[in-house]
């Protein structure tokens, strides 16, 4: 069965390439464009893993850790944080909220995020 993962992502565009790459990768691909909506999504889904951006509309992505740490069934979720703003404070608070990781966008290639997720996972 297909690992599942939930990207949270406000760019259209970067979303639709990231979750053409996860769907080839193997993965099943879930879809918010903010963080109540992944919020939602996450509780429904279930996702083994989150790909979470840090500036979205409305809350951002440290709001959105907030709140998953909160609620028992999905706080376990392995988060990691994908994000072009490369700030030492946000990321640490990121890191001391259980982020596995906090990769910034510019720095990786698609084909690197996915390797990135697979090793997260534990997946080959």
């Amino acid at each position: 069965m297909a690992k599942k993962i939930l990207l949270v992502e406000d760019e259209k565009i970067l979303v639709e390439m990231y979750k053409e790459k996860l769907i080839q990768a193997g993965f099943e691909v879930f879809l918010a464009f903010e963080s109540k909506e992944g919020l939602d999504l996450a509780k429904k889904e279930k996702p083994d893993l989150i790909i979470l951006d840090i500036l979205l509309p409305r809350e951002n992505g440290i709001a959105f850790l907030n709140w998953i740490r909160k609620e028992k069934e999905i706080a376990q979720i392995p988060v990691v944080i994908f994000s072009n703003y490369d700030d030492p404070k946000t990321k640490r608070e990121a890191l001391e909220l259980g982020a596995k990781d906090y990769l910034i966008k510019t720095n990786y290639t698609p084909s690197e995020v996915v390797m990135k997720v697979k090793q997260i996972l534990n997946v080959k």
